[in-house]
């Protein structure tokens, strides 16, 4: 079966797909794109600042679109595909990718038995339920959901079970040993509550879970990154009423854990609250 077959029967059966060229790396999809033109990441798993109409490559990619997935400005990279990849996190799934004998052993010993993919060199788990996405986990494992992308090897064996909490807790990391601030935190909604008027729920809680990400993977000017992560929010759902004390304050944690102060992280939100006039 050809790699756009492939891709249809995924996207038929509610999981998004995206082509590889050779080396596991996902295509430009746009000219704008083509080899990371935009800002994108060199191995194209996080978007650039592009002005195509959507996110048009790496991870973003993946659809269930069956127009998009056909058009024309997909053909080409259908016929250059060296294999298929796809969204774990866009179909609710979360992926244990085990890259070596040692790590498949360690997660017969620890992790819940679900449905398997053998991989070239290990194997991947596939459990029913979506999170961030982690790499390192552990030696040779790497957890792939959110704003990743895994090989599609076919449908494996045995039956997929719910993500457990002991996958959950890979992610996060070991308590700091420096003692919190005693400083009370206080982070009012804009307005508690409601569904967003212009987007679903859904939509919301990928957002709050792409911008954890955002920070978390910050590798240097994590101020600045935190800023523009809280902006971008507020663009999107600050006028709406969607946004409440739990999804303000897990950007908080999120940027807390990569060393920003209570009192940055108030700045940042205030900051860029004014400069959306909110």
């Amino acid at each position: 079966m050809n790699p756009l077959d492939i891709a249809l029967n995924l996207a038929a059966s509610g999981v998004p797909p995206l082509p590889l060229r050779k080396g596991k790396v996902p295509f430009g999809n746009c000219p704008n794109c083509a080899n990371s033109a935009c800002g994108g990441r060199p191995n194209m798993k996080t978007p650039g600042p592009c002005t195509c109409p959507a996110p048009c490559h790496g991870w973003a990619a993946a659809t269930t679109n069956l127009h998009v997935l056909t058009s024309r400005a997909w053909a080409r990279a259908w016929r250059e595909a060296a294999a298929v990849a796809y969204h774990p996190g866009g179909a609710d799934l979360t992926v244990v990718d085990l890259d070596n004998p040692a790590a498949v052993a360690w997660a017969g010993r620890t992790l819940p038995s679900t449905q398997t993919v053998a991989t070239t060199r290990g194997e991947h788990w596939i459990y029913r339920g979506a999170m961030r996405s982690v790499n390192a986990v552990g030696d040779g494992v790497d957890i792939k959901s959110t704003m990743a992308y895994a090989r599609w090897l076919g449908p494996g064996s045995g039956t997929m079970t719910a993500l457990p909490e002991v996958v959950r807790a890979l992610a996060v990391k070991e308590p700091s040993t420096v003692r919190p601030t005693s400083q009370a935190l206080t982070v009012h909604a804009l307005a508690g509550g409601g569904e967003c008027r212009h987007r679903t729920p859904a939509y919301l809680e990928r957002g709050i879970a792409m911008a954890e990400q955002r920070i978390t993977e910050a590798s240097s000017a994590v101020h600045t990154t935190v800023y523009r992560t809280f902006l971008a929010v507020l663009s999107a759902h600050g006028r709406c009423g969607c946004l409440t004390e739990v999804h303000i304050a897990r950007l908080f944690t999120a940027a807390q854990a990569k060393g920003e102060s209570p009192r940055h992280c108030t700045e940042a939100w205030t900051n860029a609250r004014t400069r959306l006039g909110l």
